[in-house]
């Protein structure tokens, strides 16, 4: 079942950034920030970037789910916060990845377990 409507899937900006979320889950770099995104996709930051940059992360993490690998967005945070933002969390829950009534605490969590996931797995 498919959660997350196809906009970028098969086009080169959904290559671009998978390859740079891939990047640097595979050299156990540096958190990506949602503006490093931003850059890549050729979009300015505000409301419309946030929007477009969750809806890319949101196909790459329920791409990599369906594929049985953590969902790849959790190595991408908020500069501010240092954490994903909020659609992180409800995809998590409508994949049946997080409980629905998870807790602030519960969601941050579950949060380190994917990110320390894809730092750690051995493919991308």
């Amino acid at each position: 079942m498919t959660f997350v409507p196809s906009k970028y899937r098969g086009t080169k900006t959904y290559d671009l950034v998978y390859a740079k979320v891939t990047s640097a889950a595979n050299s156990r770099g540096p958190l990506i920030f949602y503006g490093e995104l931003y850059e890549l996709m050729g979009l300015k930051p505000g409301n419309n970037a946030a929007k477009q940059a969750g809806h890319i992360l949101g196909e790459i993490s329920e791409d990599t789910h369906q594929a049985g690998k953590p969902m790849l967005s959790a190595i991408v945070v908020n500069k501010a916060k240092g954490y994903p933002g909020p659609g992180f969390f409800v995809l998590a829950k409508a994949l049946g990845k997080l409980h629905r009534n998870a807790s602030g605490e519960e969601e941050i969590e579950f949060w380190k377990q994917e990110r320390d996931n894809n730092v750690l797995s051995i493919s991308w």
